[in-house]
């Protein structure tokens, strides 16, 4: 298991390996043949960025069972999916915004990301498999009240792609088994979801697998993997936690 961040320095960019408090740095490109300088920095002296730059977001609906049929929905024959704009990226412990333009509701939404490593386009599922970098924390911020507002047209991507919803790392952690982890949203330290990556209709070979049907993947592309039920909404002041054991913890306050 590796631990991958980027951070910020004394005003310099950088990334590198998590070790314990420390900071493993490397040089090079993440994603293909990076080298350890044998520079290591306290984790306690760094800004953590967000763990990659993704050129996209697919971010995807209706892909847990339990939430399917709280909703009473039917189960999805191909993987549902919108996209988040690339503004909407923000890093572990900044600050999740209303927009100046909404003053409704803003809710949470606790999911497991899938880190792209390398191009992959129209690949099988074994083929996907040697795609997938590693995985990370998100919480898919929504302004609920807009998405469903006009009966002719389901609004996903504005509701979802506000500056500072697309909240996702601290970490990118490979070498795991995505299907043994599960998924926590803390709200203001109540637990408020508890799930298993195991229930999940689409699992992250397959995800990857299907979604290259469509459009080509790149590194750095992350597909975040939906999220089941216990999603509700923040109020002003709030700090917010997406854990997943074994990849990291991902904390925001909320104004």
């Amino acid at each position: 298991m590796a631990q991958w961040l980027r951070f910020t320095h004394h005003n310099k960019p950088g990334f590198g390996q998590l070790s314990g408090e420390q900071i493993q740095v490397h040089s090079g490109d993440m994603f293909a043949h990076s080298q350890a300088t044998g520079e290591t920095i306290p984790l306690a002296e760094v800004k953590i960025d967000i763990p990659c730059v993704p050129s996209k977001m697919i971010a995807m609906v209706d892909n847990f069972h339990a939430l399917v049929t709280k909703l009473e929905h039917k189960v999805p024959a191909e993987p549902l999916y919108f996209l988040k704009g690339n503004n909407s990226f923000l890093a572990n412990e900044q600050t999740i915004r209303t927009p100046k333009s909404y003053s409704g509701k803003v809710v949470y939404e606790g999911e497991l990301g899938i880190v792209i490593g390398k191009h992959c386009h129209e690949v099988s599922e074994s083929e996907a498999q040697h795609c997938i970098f590693g995985y990370t924390c998100i919480n898919d911020v929504t302004a609920i009240e807009i998405l469903n507002r006009d009966p002719g047209y389901a609004q996903w991507t504005r509701s979802k792609s506000f500056n500072t919803f697309g909240v996702f790392g601290p970490y990118i952690t490979s070498g795991i088994d995505p299907m043994t982890l599960s998924i926590k949203t803390i709200l203001n330290d109540q637990e408020r979801q508890n799930y298993p990556v195991s229930d999940m209709i689409f699992p992250p070979a397959k995800l990857v697998s299907l979604i290259s049907q469509d459009v080509p993947l790149e590194p750095g592309d992350i597909i975040a993997c939906g999220t089941s039920v216990g999603v509700g909404s923040m109020k002003p002041g709030s700090q917010v936690s997406i854990v997943i054991d074994g990849v990291g913890r991902l904390d925001n306050a909320f104004e």
